[in-house]
């Protein structure tokens, strides 16, 4: 069996009992351009696109960053297509929804973009901690304070632009995440973030409402307005399967009722061993983003079980940021979790490092991995798995060859869910 990893794929042989969980394995749309193009024309709910644009208008797109696999390209097409119907693109500004990760460089947008959009078009990556770019909002869902681009709140004509997919504790990707986090100031995301919200069972995969996360990010979103927006499903292949555009929260809502037939999936019981992955780059370059599918496999491991994940990390942990840090900061998982369930959220990264330290306090996780040392993992209270094959076969034969294994090679594009031992998703 093949799991992601980095830009390749991992052979890994695995017992024939194994339960082997995907995605629905749909297929492409015959011409992503041309679905996307039909989602700006005949939306879910509202006017197209074209008719939201008043003449000479000023416009802001908001896309995903670098560590998302969004079609940019023919997304962003199919919008600047419409906007120049109405709009000169000297009037357009696409912005990075970066949320508190690194701007992208120069030669990541290139490859996110190519060159001719790069040339045709102002990209700007945004920045949550540069206060210039920031406008304050005040106070908005269960008292988060609100700061948001000042690019994207000027303008007279605002565009979100992503993918969805089930998400590890926003329930699901996508749609109003546009706004905040991804437009926000650190102070935004570090309240949607804190360890409250982290800590609700309901802020987890594939939940929205309730979900004391999403809430508020739809809060913000509908205060603040959005024009238009269009998001798209992506099969296993991150190949375009449907494309939806229109008002926020239509939109939202059907994209995500694809978006979980496609990838949840519900088992019978957990499991001694699961087997998962970070579906490769650019969702595996450091191990904080690979926290999400150490979460999707804690959704159906057994308590003391065994999750192995391979994840490239050729970002390390990432070397900026506090994630690192945090975790240094701790003698174990039960330690890191007291530690930040305990405090104010202060600073980015917090929320991953929980999660992290709630799946440890429930099951060991080895990782398969170029980008960590062995010491490096080690400080992260995890362990190497050099030959994931060998550490499954291992785990079971030290269980007398009467456990159970669950493989997620799609990692977080998978979510399995056992109903009666968590809330079913929306």
């Amino acid at each position: 069996m093949d799991f992601p990893y980095g830009g390749s794929q991992l052979p890994v042989e695995l017992p024939p009992s194994t339960l082997v969980v995907a995605p629905e394995d749909r297929p492409a749309a015959p011409d992503a351009l041309e679905a996307i193009r039909t989602a700006l024309r005949a939306p879910v709910s509202g006017p197209p696109l074209r008719d939201v644009v008043p003449p000479g208008a000023t416009v802001a797109v908001s896309v995903c960053d670098g560590t998302r696999p969004q079609p940019r390209r023919p997304m962003l097409t199919a919008v600047l297509e419409a906007l120049t119907t109405r709009t000169d693109l000297a009037n357009v500004v696409v912005l990075v929804a970066t949320g508190t990760h690194r701007g992208n460089t120069p030669a990541e947008l290139e490859e996110m973009f190519g060159r001719e959009l790069l040339q045709s078009v102002r990209i700007v990556n945004h920045d949550a901690r540069d206060q210039a770019t920031l406008v304050d909002l005040g106070i908005m869902g269960d008292n988060v304070p609100v700061q948001l681009n000042r690019e994207w709140v000027e303008a007279d004509v605002r565009v979100t632009t992503g993918f969805v997919e089930p998400h590890f504790f926003a329930g699901f990707s996508g749609g109003p995440k546009l706004v905040a986090p991804g437009l926000a100031g650190l102070g935004t995301t570090l309240a949607l973030h804190d360890a409250r919200r982290i800590a609700s069972p309901d802020a987890t995969w594939g939940v929205l409402e309730g979900n004391p996360v999403h809430d508020d990010v739809r809060a913000i979103a509908r205060a603040t307005g959005v024009h238009f927006a269009c998001d798209v499903v992506l099969n296993r292949r991150h190949e375009v399967v449907a494309a939806f555009g229109g008002e926020l929260f239509a939109m939202h809502h059907a994209a995500t009722a694809v978006a979980k037939d496609v990838a949840m999936q519900e088992v019978p019981h957990r499991f001694d061993v699961v087997v998962t992955s970070n579906a490769g780059f650019p969702l595996d370059q450091n191990l904080y983003q690979a926290v999400k599918g150490m979460s999707a496999a804690a959704k159906v491991v057994r308590e003391g079980g065994l999750i192995v994940i391979a994840a490239e990390c050729r970002d390390g942990f990432p070397d900026h940021g506090e994630f690192r840090h945090l975790l240094a900061s701790a003698s174990s998982p039960q330690e890191l979790l007291a530690s930040l369930s305990g405090r104010r959220q202060t600073v980015p990264d917090q929320w991953e490092a929980q999660i992290l330290a709630r799946v440890l306090g429930g099951a060991r996780v080895a990782v398969h991995t170029e980008g960590l040392s062995d010491d490096d993992l080690e400080s992260a209270f995890l362990s190497p798995a050099k030959d994931i094959s060998a550490a499954v076969r291992d785990e079971l034969q030290r269980r007398d060859h009467q456990g159970t294994c669950c493989a997620l090679p799609a990692g977080p594009e998978t979510i399995a869910f056992v109903p009666d031992r968590a809330r079913a998703p929306d």
